[in-house]
């Protein structure tokens, strides 16, 4: 049997996914984003965000700046958090 991954070595890959998405702008607003909020993430909002992962930038970013509407499956306080877009100048201090 083999054992699940630990939460730990999902949050490493989700950081690293978060930080090497193919643009800079990509990478600030979610790498700043998963700097901020990962370290208190529980496994449901792990999975939350590997979910969002998984979208393209382009629209993950335009959610965030609200000029698509966020889909269900992603409106959340998370999302919330995302769309203050804070974490930018946090990242870049």
């Amino acid at each position: 049997m083999t054992e699940p991954k630990s939460l730990d070595f999902r949050k490493r890959r989700a950081a690293f996914r978060a930080w090497h998405r193919g643009t800079r702008e990509a990478d600030l607003m979610i790498g700043g984003f998963a700097n901020a909020y990962l370290p208190e993430w529980d496994a449901a909002a792990l999975d939350w965000f590997e979910a969002l992962l998984e979208e393209q930038d382009v629209d993950v970013m335009a959610w965030a700046i609200g000029t698509q509407v966020v889909p269900a499956r992603f409106e959340s306080p998370w999302m919330e958090k995302l769309q203050r877009l804070d974490t930018i100048s946090r990242t870049m201090r």
